[in-house]
C-alpha cells in the first residue's frame, strides 16, 4: 500500500522510542513495496499581515521579512511529532510547496512528491492527487476527519469549491519576491467531520484501538468519489440559503 498517515502521538498514550517506534511499525508493516506518506505542512511560511494591501509600513516589512522561505529542511509546524521525524530521515524525500509539502519514504516515494502545483496544492497535480490513482489508503491515528486532507482534495473536484489565497515568500533568480495563488478554502469543521462519519457509516469502517487511539484505514478513491458528491449537495445548498 501507498498510505498518508494524519495522526496525534500523544493520542496513543506512552510509546517506547516515540514517534520513531510509529514510523519503523508503519514501514514494517507496509515492507519494501510500500510508501508511508504524511502531509509536512509549515504554516510558517505565510504573510503575517494578509489583510494589509498596498505599500507596507516598517512594521509591516519588518514581519514580512522575518517570514522564512520554504527548503526541503525547514521544520513542519503544527503537524505532530510523527511528520516531523518522517520529514528529517535520510532516506525521505519532500514535495516542494511553500506551505502545503508531504514527505514520503517507500517504493513510490519519489512519484508521490515529484511534482506539486503552486496553487490548488492539494488538487489534481499534487501528491494526493497521484495518491488517488495510486489507490491509496488514508490512515487516521487518533484524530478525526477535520485533519484529513483528502477531503481538502476532494473539495478542489467539485464544480463551486470554497476559496481562499495563499500568500508566501519565493526565491526567484536571486530576489525574495511574494506570490499569491488559490487553494480551496478552510473547512474549519463545517462539513469534513459529518462527510468523514457519513462515509465511514456507509463503507463499515472499523475503528481499531492503538493504545488509547481510535484508528481508522481508509481507502482514498471510495471516500473521495463519495466527498465529492456529499460535499457538492451540502455547498449548492449553503448557495441556494444565501
Amino acid at each position: 500500500m501507498s498510505v498518508i498517515v494524519h495522526s496525534s502521538l500523544s493520542s496513543i498514550g506512552h510509546v517506547d522510542g516515540g514517534a520513531a517506534t510509529v514510523i519503523g511499525s508503519l514501514r514494517t508493516i507496509l515492507g519494501p513495496a510500500g510508501t508511508l506518506v504524511t502531509p509536512t505542512f509549515t504554516w510558517q511560511v505565510t504573510d503575517p499581515d494578509p489583510d494589509r494591501a498596498g505599500i507596507p509600513d516598517a512594521e509591516v516589512i519588518e514581519r514580512r521579512a522575518a517570514v522564512p522561505t520554504f527548503h526541503p529542511d525547514l521544520p513542519s509546524t503544527g503537524m505532530g511529532a510523527v511528520p516531523e521525524l518522517l520529514r528529517s530521515l535520510p532516506e525521505s524525500v519532500r514535495s516542494s510547496h511553500p506551505q502545503a509539502s508531504v514527505a514520503a519514504i517507500g517504493a513510490q516515494a519519489a512519484h508521490i512528491v515529484r511534482r506539486q502545483t503552486l496553487g490548488f496544492a492539494v488538487g489534481r497535480t499534487s501528491p494526493f492527487g497521484r495518491l488517488n490513482d495510486l489507490g491509496g489508503h488514508i490512515l487516521l491515528v487518533g484524530v478525526g476527519h477535520d485533519r484529513n486532507t483528502f477531503l481538502h482534495y476532494a473539495e478542489t473536484l467539485t464544480p463551486n469549491p470554497r476559496l481562499k489565497v495563499r500568500r508566501f515568500p519565493r526565491d526567484l533568480d536571486g530576489e525574495r519576491v511574494w506570490v499569491e495563488t488559490l487553494d480551496v478554502g478552510n473547512d474549519n469543521g463545517r462539513y469534513f467531520p459529518t462527510i468523514g462519519r457519513e462515509f465511514e457509516e456507509q463503507a463499515g469502517t472499523e475503528e481499531v484501538m492503538v493504545g488509547a487511539a481510535p484508528c481508522r484505514l481508509i481507502p482514498v478513491q471510495p471516500l473521495v468519489t463519495f466527498a465529492v458528491r456529499r460535499l457538492t449537495e451540502l455547498l449548492d445548498a449553503d448557495q441556494h440559503d444565501q
